[in-house]
């Protein structure tokens, strides 16, 4: 190796976890795999388990809080792309496997694009397919879970690849057993996971209606802004546009050049009560949704937003509350982990503080408590 080769090599920065997520911070990582198969995969991610180290698999990274501290342990990304249609039969729909890796809005363009219905309104969230069931992904009024057939998966316990049927996977707002494996030993077989499950998404299944007409429109939002009744359809195409408008007004659609999209989205889910606890922390004029078994969803957004932080709230060089939307929390530019955690635990005690609700982080902390 020449003089100049060496120089280049130790001048080539580091990997960074702030290299590799939406958020842009996150420390020095020594051990990344760039997996382009799923046999990759699964060996970086065996070797690492049976080496007993820290495990990280990596999809888009918008998900993801990490340490500013370096990450002692590897990084596995999935490079895998493509989608293949299993069946396509005009009675019972088109299914679709996707690898995990692939970018779940690809999907959604590719399914309006070809006439399947059910994601439409899933258009503009960042990340990969294989953290869709992870989190039971919805918004405007659809859930993945609704197209969801199967999930195949590297069982991190008992070292196999099995496929989940969607009744396996315990999903509910915003969860199933593959993210609650993350810290929940009834879940991960005895013990916890984390920042990583127990099972690892290897393949994602959807059962997708034919037609170019959505799926009934169940967003108020969204129904007025394609001029319909709630319960009325749209063409598929439209209604994807109209999503990608809205969320890009709330700063939810990624943009490189504005530090207000350098976030992971929602920061908080919607807190889910007992009805009688709603009654008595939330006043009369808060938003209220049934959500089953005696429970009422209400809306994170509001709640910080009546306790008062208003948009923008922060720093305005580094952790801010984003410009368009509340529930955001934006890297201006300059901020830290650490920052980023200060804002979150200044809401949170924050709203806390005024109605007694407890917010809960949607992305997952890497080497961070909140």
């Amino acid at each position: 190796m020449t003089s100049s080769s060496v120089r280049e090599q130790a001048a080539a920065p580091p990997t960074t976890l702030a290299g590799l997520t939406t958020f842009r911070v996150g420390g020095p990582v020594t051990d990344v795999v760039d997996a382009t198969s799923e046999t990759e995969l699964v060996e970086a991610v065996r070797d690492a388990d049976d080496a007993g180290t820290p495990l990280l698999v990596l999809g888009g990274g918008s998900n993801l809080l990490a340490s500013d501290a370096p990450f002692p342990g590897r990084v596995v990304r999935d490079g895998r792309r493509g989608l293949r249609v299993e069946d396509a039969a005009a009675c019972f729909g088109t299914s679709v496997v996707v690898p995990a890796g692939e970018p779940w809005d690809d999907v959604v363009a590719t399914a309006v694009a070809e006439g399947w219905r059910g994601v439409e309104a899933l258009s503009g969230i960042p990340g990969s397919t294989g953290a869709t069931p992870v989190q039971n992904v919805g918004a405007y009024g659809q859930e993945v879970g609704e197209t969801l057939a199967s999930v195949r998966v590297y069982d991190r316990l008992t070292q196999r690849t099995h496929t989940l049927a969607v009744g396996e996977l315990g999903l509910g707002y915003r969860t199933s057993v593959l993210k609650r494996s993350l810290a929940d030993p009834d879940a991960g077989g005895g013990r916890t996971w984390g920042p990583t499950g127990r099972y690892v998404v290897l393949e994602v299944g959807l059962q997708l209606a034919q037609g170019s007409a959505s799926m009934p429109v169940r967003y108020a939002e969204l129904a007025q802004a394609l001029d319909v009744d709630l319960g009325q359809s749209a063409p598929a195409a439209r209604v994807r546009e109209a999503v990608l408008a809205l969320r890009r007004g709330k700063g939810m659609v990624l943009d490189s050049g504005d530090p207000d999209t350098w976030s992971a989205g929602s920061f908080f889910t919607n807190p889910v009560l007992p009805a009688e606890e709603a009654d008595s922390l939330l006043p009369p004029d808060a938003p209220r949704f049934p959500a089953g078994q005696g429970r009422v969803k209400t809306s994170a957004a509001w709640l910080i937003s009546r306790a008062g932080f208003e948009r923008g709230f922060g720093d305005p060089q580094r952790a801010a509350l984003s410009g368009k939307h509340v529930l955001a929390l934006t890297n201006r530019g300059a901020a830290s982990a650490q920052d980023l955690l200060g804002l979150a635990r200044t809401v949170r005690d924050g709203v806390r503080q005024r109605f007694g609700v407890e917010l809960v982080p949607e992305p997952v902390l890497v080497g961070l408590a909140l």
